[in-house]
């Protein structure tokens, strides 16, 4: 096993992962599935159906709008109802198309099974990753198979598996690799074989140790090195997990690429060996739906499409009013104000948290005490980036590496003025690319 070494920063959240020994549950057959056509970053997928189309589980409803894109396939056998939009996390709406099912679940014929994986092209393998729609499903949803190409000057001789699952509150990984190991080293092994890689590791944090016992003794006969870390918000992060295991920086503004790495989420790769070896595309993924306010917080293998509504529900709902719902986890989830967002590749949990657990942004000065600088795990300074910010010097803050932050909320954490750290960084990295954006067009016309 490899020195282990620290990342720069981090806090220790409270965990509160109430799920944590909750089974994955299968969530029953619904009536309805709303299925957004962007579940990727990327190009919008393409719509194949029209409405009144009949259709099977697993069929293919839009195709990818281009190389960094990915399709999209039904849940469930029925009628499309509706060509419509959709509320998204972000508060906007999306191009969707909503399902009626007709309660048989028939599915399509799967893709072909690739039964002999281990020998196959890795240009096969790659494609089968594609056709099955498969993205980052840790929260990124960068389409898999473009991660998978890197271009011929940058050369991976390291795979590294994200089994991490730092966001407190969430536990869906952790139940994937205790319910589901020999897939999740089926699909590393799968990956390592496209990448052409023997160098793979797989970090997973010393407080999931029973996930650590069960995939370090699945790994056995492999070359994958299962990686206990220590515990540390956000140890999870990209760059964060690669410095932890090899203690190689990825350049700022670079990707791990760079510096000879990839990096796969655990439900990513599970998700590799059901389309490679069984021919099943992605359309349905484990989500944690947990919170205080609820009954019974738990995980569930949620169809694509599943509303936020009928996930609550599933959950017993609620025994007291939340004041607030968020998409994902605390640190780095999303806020929503509505429950009728549907369930997509990348939705990890949902989140429901009691008036007693929030806090209020008070935007009062900053006192200058440093906190937020010692804990950004990217060195950054948000406390002088938040008051250029403030005043609206955009051009000061891209000086100051702005665009490095990747919004893990260390700093508004630990901050004691209550100021809203990471919505100024958001702010001012929207700022900062539309300027690129406008300059580059303007160069080009």
């Amino acid at each position: 096993m490899p020195e282990v070494f620290r990342f720069y920063g981090g806090v220790h959240p409270k965990q509160e992962k109430l799920a944590r020994g909750a089974a994955i549950e299968s969530a029953p057959l619904l009536e309805r599935y709303t299925v957004p056509l962007q579940m990727h970053i990327g190009a919008p997928a393409k719509l194949l159906v029209q409405k009144d189309s009949k259709i099977l589980r697993g069929q293919l409803l839009a195709e990818p709008g281009g190389f960094v894109s990915a399709p999209i396939h039904s849940p469930t056998s029925g009628t499309i109802k509706e060509v419509s939009t959709c509320l998204g996390v972000t508060g906007t709406q999306w191009p969707a198309v909503i399902i009626e099912s007709d309660g048989e679940d028939k599915a399509a014929d799967p893709l072909p099974p690739i039964a002999d994986w281990q020998n196959a092209d890795p240009e096969i393998l790659k494609k089968r990753i594609a056709e099955a729609g498969i993205v980052g499903m840790g929260g990124a949803s960068f389409p898999t198979h473009v991660k998978l190409s890197p271009p011929p000057d940058k050369p991976i001789d390291t795979l590294i598996i994200n089994g991490v699952e730092c966001e407190p509150c969430l536990t869906a990984d952790h139940r994937l690799m205790l319910e589901s190991p020999e897939q999740i080293i089926k699909g590393i092994l799968i990956v390592a074989r496209i990448l052409g890689v023997k160098n793979i590791f797989l970090g997973i944090e010393k407080n999931k140790q029973d996930a650590v016992e069960v995939m370090m003794e699945k790994a056995k006969g492999t070359e994958i090195r299962v990686c206990p870390l220590e515990v540390r918000y956000p140890q999870g992060a990209e760059k964060q997990l690669i410095y932890a295991l090899t203690k190689r920086k990825v350049p700022s503004g670079g990707l791990p690429m760079a510096i000879g790495c990839v990096v796969q989420n655990i439900a990513s790769t599970c998700a590799i060996a059901n389309a490679v070896i069984d021919g099943i595309p992605l359309y349905e993924r484990v989500t944690t739906v947990t919170g205080t306010p609820l009954v019974s917080p738990g995980n569930w293998h949620f169809r694509v499409g599943t509303l936020y509504e009928d996930a609550v529900r599933l959950a017993g709902g609620v025994k007291e009013e939340p004041a607030k719902i968020i998409s994902g986890g605390p640190m780095m989830g999303m806020s929503v104000y509505s429950l009728q967002i549907p369930i997509t590749k990348n939705c990890s949990g949902i989140l429901l948290l009691s008036p007693q657990e929030v806090s209020q942004y008070q935007s009062k000065s900053c006192i200058r005490c440093g906190r937020c600088n010692d804990t950004c795990p990217m060195q950054l300074m948000p406390g002088i980036l938040s008051i250029q910010i403030e005043n609206e010097r955009f051009e000061l803050a891209e000086t100051w590496h702005v665009l490095d932050c990747m919004e893990c909320g260390c700093c508004s954490y630990v901050c004691p003025a209550g100021r809203p750290l990471v919505q100024h960084m958001r702010r001012a990295k929207t700022e900062v690319i539309a300027r690129r954006q406008a300059a580059a067009a303007k160069k080009n016309s």
